[in-house]
């Protein structure tokens, strides 16, 4: 029996760290992974290719990661709408934490972390592969 490989989205703060964690996850010859630089790069993508899981950086520039997963989650022309998100930050707020779980984030990761830590977190995700919540509720974040 042979496994399809998975496709992982990562959008990191900046390109080293999007480099690095390319590297790692593509360790595993079970990912294929895809980094973009912007939001519109990710989308046009999306609009024709399935994503498996994505990496998205609280970090980083541009619109608010969870502003983003929003409006992957209610975006009718892409692909792969309710797809796994782990997000990565520095620190996490009571504001951030609402709004991740409101936006649909499965799981948010504190930075620094080995890449490593990242993949194994990739791959449990990957493994478990249950969306939470339902578009039909209005809530899409994990049950707390």
């Amino acid at each position: 029996m042979t496994v399809s490989a998975k496709t992982i989205a990562i959008m990191a703060a900046n390109p080293a760290l999007s480099a690095v964690l390319t590297m790692v996850l593509a360790g595993d010859s079970r990912l294929r992974v895809r980094p973009f630089d912007s939001e519109s790069e990710l989308f046009a993508y999306m609009r024709i290719a399935p994503l498996d899981l994505l990496v998205v950086d609280f970090d980083r520039d541009g619109r608010p990661a969870y502003e983003m997963v929003e409006a992957v989650r209610l975006n009718p022309s892409l692909v792969s709408r309710d797809l796994p998100v782990i997000a990565l930050t520095r620190a996490i707020t009571p504001p951030m934490r609402h709004q991740a779980i409101s936006a649909g984030i499965d799981e948010v990761v504190l930075k620094p972390m080995s890449p490593r830590h990242l993949l194994q977190r990739v791959q449990t995700r990957l493994h478990t592969r249950s969306i939470v919540g339902a578009f039909a509720s209005g809530y899409l974040g994990p049950e707390r």
